[in-house]
């Protein structure tokens, strides 16, 4: 996909994830919110993915690690084909596979995640594990930046530096949000790209709402050899509905009939203007 396009998927994305947290009553939607643009550029740009055939070998892998944010992947790989739309109305239903985290049972899912602090580990252990087997996938790993504070994730940078894994890309959904306030307000992170480098890795910081600087920065990889990339992508949480942008309150607020129809129509607006951009141009 183009960029244009890319972006306009990204529109009907947070629309799709907006209907299914609705419907169900339950979700995160500030963090899907502000990781859709993410996803979107690597399921639909940039990873070597075959819906067709979930468990290709050469496929690159994706964990997401900031596993509660799970909404924007299940409206994506269900757009894409690895199970069926229809599905998405079951989602955090009474027997349903779609639940609030990523479950393997799901065909696109590596791995169950959602315990922060777990998916880096994983992560390193598929890139060696690529690195070993002389294969060339690359393995992509979504985390938050509430999830900076965890210990695991600094062993895991660690260990990704010393196996010189430039086939490891971790990604920081860097929001500055958390469940519980802003993160430098509960547990202070910065200078958070200079510990990055500190540990070994190659760090790129980038507006991580920008189709154009994702790719961009995604495209790039491996950019130096022998070290992994940390890609800071500083987000806005809630991105695309205006009353929930930045207001940590929809970390885990479920939109009522009313805000449902606001943030849709807003949604729906922006699609129209980006169709009249590319009709001027």
């Amino acid at each position: 996909m183009e960029i244009r396009e890319l972006k306009a998927k990204a529109i009907q994305i947070r629309m799709d994830l907006l209907k299914i947290i609705h419907r169900a009553k339950t979700g995160h939607t500030g963090g899907s919110l502000s990781n859709t643009d993410i996803l979107t550029a690597l399921y639909y740009r940039v990873m070597k993915i075959d819906p067709r055939n979930p468990k290709w070998e050469e496929r690159d892998r994706f964990i997401a690690s900031k596993g509660h944010s799970v909404e924007s992947l299940w409206c994506i790989l269900a757009d894409l084909g690895f199970f069926p739309k229809e599905e998405l109305g079951t989602y955090s239903q009474f027997g349903t596979r779609l639940i609030g985290h990523p479950n393997n049972k799901v065909p696109g899912i590596e791995m169950n995640t959602g315990a922060l602090g777990h998916g880096l580990a994983i992560s390193v252990g598929m890139a060696l594990a690529a690195k070993r087997d002389g294969k060339s996938y690359r393995v992509f790993c979504l985390m938050g930046d509430g999830e900076q504070a965890e210990g695991s994730v600094w062993e895991a940078a660690m260990a990704g530096a010393h196996y010189k894994l430039d086939n490891l890309v971790g990604i920081i959904d860097r929001n500055r949000l958390q469940i519980s306030g802003s993160t430098e307000d509960v547990m202070g992170l910065e200078p958070l790209e200079e510990k990055w480098k500190a540990f070994g890795w190659h760090v790129v910081s980038i507006d991580g709402n920008d189709m154009a600087s994702l790719i961009e920065a995604f495209e790039a990889v491996p950019e130096v050899a022998g070290k992994p990339t940390l890609i800071m992508a500083n987000t806005v949480k809630g991105k695309g509905v205006s009353f929930a942008e930045n207001v940590p309150h929809w970390h885990h607020h479920v939109p009522n009939d009313e805000e449902l129809e606001k943030a849709l129509a807003e949604l729906s607006a922006a699609l129209d203007q980006l169709k009249q951009e590319e009709q001027v141009q």
